[in-house]
């Protein structure tokens, strides 16, 4: 499965691709806000992740 995710500023234009995806049998979901949010967290999660350990107390006292 592939997936896309497509924002515009104008709904009529956005409601334009949604139809002539769902013509086209391509199936279509709208987003709520709060959901895009959690995408890009994740997507930060996961680029940020290094595998290795980080001592809590070392990394709280370099931050101060």
């Amino acid at each position: 499965m592939k997936s896309a995710i497509l924002t515009s500023e104008s709904k009529k234009d956005l409601q334009l691709l949604i139809d002539l995806a769902k013509k086209i049998g391509v199936k279509t979901r709208v987003l709520t806000d709060e959901q895009l949010e959690d995408i890009g967290l994740v997507k930060a999660i996961k680029e940020g992740r290094t595998g290795t350990y980080v001592d809590a107390d070392k990394f709280l006292n370099n931050l101060k």
